[in-house]
């Protein structure tokens, strides 16, 4: 792989501590939600996980829409990532589901769905993931 940009974070503490970038730019406390038993009152690493999806994605889909001359007026992609035991015989530990919900207002249904799909073969996120955890696509066109 030709590297293009590596990204150094340093988590201390675990679910429970603190998070930082090697540039300073993240600066984050860290915290198990009350639904795993914890305080809450921070960020998390599924928080994280999905800001990143989130972002890289919109990005796929913007570098798509650019060599494809569309115009998707502002993107949004919504991240929800969830947590959850392996089921039964598919594993040990935990795994993650995710859901991204993206919309494109400029964009036809038909455009919208086409671009999504497209950018989920693209993403490095979806390339990472794929066949690894489950992940759900939902497009939105506006026109």
């Amino acid at each position: 792989m030709q590297v293009l940009y590596t990204a150094e974070a340093t988590a201390v503490g675990a679910r429970s501590g603190h998070a930082t970038s090697s540039d300073g730019l993240l600066d984050v406390a860290l915290a198990l939600p009350p639904q795993m038993g914890g305080k809450g009152g921070a960020t998390n690493p599924e928080q994280l996980f999905g800001a990143g999806y989130a972002a890289c994605f919109g990005g796929a889909v913007e570098y798509l829409a650019h060599q494809q001359k569309l115009t998707t007026g502002t993107i949004i992609v919504k991240a929800k990532v969830s947590i959850g035991p392996y089921d039964p015989g598919h594993g040990e530990g935990f795994t993650l589901a995710v859901a991204l919900d993206v919309t494109l207002p400029e964009l036809t249904q038909e455009q919208a769905e086409s671009l999504v799909a497209a950018a989920h073969r693209t993403c490095p996120y979806s390339n990472a993931t794929r066949n690894n955890i489950e992940v759900t696509l939902t497009a939105h066109g506006g026109k």
